[in-house]
């Protein structure tokens, strides 16, 4: 067995937690300095874990392989599983053309720029993070606002923006997911504090998403619409964390949020001629005024309404007693660790949800849509590969990171930096969020910052007497600010609009929201910490 050690460098804590950081510097200095690619700085940052978990910390060389190698398991199923079939489900629809009528439908809702930028941006921004994330909201909706006469900046800037609310529930739960696995707090725990946190950003998001279109008269005009999509969309997210799934957290939200647009009046008045002549600069794109009929417009919904019903079908609980039988569990070779209190550490077990696992409820959800849409067995397994060649540097991103992770974690590297960052005190609650948001801004993935600091979080929770439910959700929920200004979305948002060189002048836009956004999680996440807001917590 081997036994974590706190501090195997000189006896200080100072010291090895110097030692014990540096591949995660190593990590953000190439991403962010050198702007080395994010899967090849992953494979480096691991290289970087192994040598200082071998030859430091003494783990031996097999265990340290070992838990690299469970790592990356964890990083393909279920994190990747769950990433490649649900943006398989979207290829299918793009495929089909029922994405572009999906698209006509949402455009159709109104002609004021201002509401089109709640229902785009917003909310099928929001589906879109639900069903594939990794910058695919970003890009999609970016163009699609440019098509409704949209100034490419602006559209880039308020895509970017509303990016924020839903990334922690992204790509099917992924995020929280990961960091449920990373931190062994139970996912039901992890996804209510943080379904406590980031609707409180879905209230504010939509309001300065009108002020960003057409500011003080935006808000002055539209803020009726707004403040009952952000509300809507608040309410769905909190219930969904909280009550029914993680998975489908941003599903609901999204479509809740539309909901709500739809049903108040005043979405549905036309925006002035000075409003629009004001806001849109570019042209319009004549393909929106096509009509659908009604039997199309269904089928462009029938995906996200099978991933809604097999996803609710799996939580009731003969159904979900049922697929938990399939449910595999195995010692993992080579891996015997206990942490520095002689206590097995979980992932000497590794436990394989075959069926009940988000990922293969897509998958089903997935085939059930190609019937839908038309899609022929022979081409809807040809999308499939093509989505995993799409996702190659992705997926080759996610496992290292996912491998660096587990490396770190249970060579006793995670938990020396946590004690040493605990010496922060009552300061941790206000820092937590900023460690999430940086690392989203570098690596530019709610998931891998989850990955990489959420047992740093509860470690230093536990050391400073905090909750640890709170600062590992405090790290998703800082983190999804980080989204904006990361230069994956950023170089993504350019790409889409035609600026291609212009991300610096994006940033200078986004920044401010970025910090001051952020600024408000940390002091939610401080009043959570204290008496001021802690019966908001479970």
């Amino acid at each position: 067995m081997y036994v974590q050690e706190l501090e195997p460098v000189a006896g200080s804590l100072g010291l090895s937690a110097l030692v014990a950081a540096l591949p995660l510097v190593i990590v953000l200095v190439l991403l962010g300095g050198v702007r080395m690619k994010a899967h090849l700085a992953g494979l480096t940052g691991l290289a970087a874990a192994v040598l200082v978990a071998w030859p430091v910390y003494g783990m031996p060389l097999e265990q340290t392989l070992s838990g690299a190698a469970q790592g990356a398991v964890f990083g393909l199923f279920p994190i990747l599983w769950i990433v490649v079939n649900a943006l398989w489900v979207y290829r299918m629809t793009v495929r089909t053309r029922h994405f572009d009528v999906l698209r006509r439908s949402f455009g159709r809702l109104s002609d004021d720029p201002r509401i089109q930028a709640l229902v785009i941006a917003f909310c099928f921004g929001a589906l879109l993070e639900a069903l594939a994330g990794f910058g695919a909201p970003v890009a999609i909706c970016s163009v699609m606002l440019v098509a409704l006469g949209f100034d490419p900046v602006r559209a880039a800037v308020v895509s970017l923006v509303a990016n924020t609310a839903p990334v922690a529930f992204g790509a099917m739960g992924t995020p929280v997911v990961t960091l449920a696995q990373v931190t062994g707090l139970p996912l039901d725990d992890v996804s209510a504090v943080v379904g406590r946190q980031t609707p409180l950003l879905a209230l504010v998001v939509p309001l300065v998403l009108v002020g960003l279109v057409d500011g003080r008269r935006g808000l002055r005009e539209t803020w009726v619409p707004a403040v009952a999509c952000g509300t809507a969309f608040a309410a769905a997210q909190f219930v969904a964390s909280n009550h029914v799934s993680a998975q489908l957290a941003d599903i609901g939200a999204a479509l809740a949020g539309a909901g709500a647009l739809a049903a108040v009046v005043h979405a549905r008045v036309p925006a002035a001629d000075a409003v629009r002549a004001s806001v849109l600069t570019g042209a319009r794109s004549e393909e929106l005024d096509e009509d659908d009929p009604r039997g199309e417009v269904v089928r462009a919904y029938a995906p996200y309404a099978l991933i809604v019903a097999v996803f609710s079908a799996a939580q009731i609980p003969a159904v979900k007693d049922l697929l938990a039988r399939a449910t595999q569990t195995y010692d993992w070779p080579f891996l015997d660790v206990a942490d520095a209190d002689g206590q097995p550490v979980g992932a000497n077990v590794f436990t394989w949800p075959v069926v009940s696992t988000g990922g293969t409820l897509v998958l089903i959800a997935g085939v059930g849509s190609a019937a839908v849409l038309g899609v022929h067995a022979r081409v809807a397994v040809r999308e499939w590969l093509a989505t995993v060649r799409e996702l190659r540097f992705a997926i080759l991103t996610v496992t290292s990171v996912l491998a660096l992770a587990y490396v770190m974690n249970l060579s006793g590297q995670a938990a020396t930096i946590g004690h040493f960052v605990a010496a922060a005190g009552a300061g941790l609650a206000f820092l937590s969020p900023v460690l999430g948001w940086f690392g989203v801004a570098v690596t530019g993935s709610d998931t891998s910052a989850n990955a990489l600091f959420g047992a740093l979080q509860v470690t230093a929770a536990r050391e400073s007497g905090l909750s640890p439910e709170l600062l590992a959700a405090a790290n998703s929920s800082g983190g999804v600010l980080g989204k904006m200004i990361s230069p994956q979305n950023l170089t993504i948002a350019c790409a889409a609009v035609g600026l291609a060189g212009r991300e610096g002048d994006l940033l200078r836009k986004v920044l401010p929201w970025s910090l001051g956004l952020l600024l408000v999680m940390c002091l939610i996440v401080v009043g959570q910490s204290s008496p001021v807001l802690d019966w908001m917590l479970p």
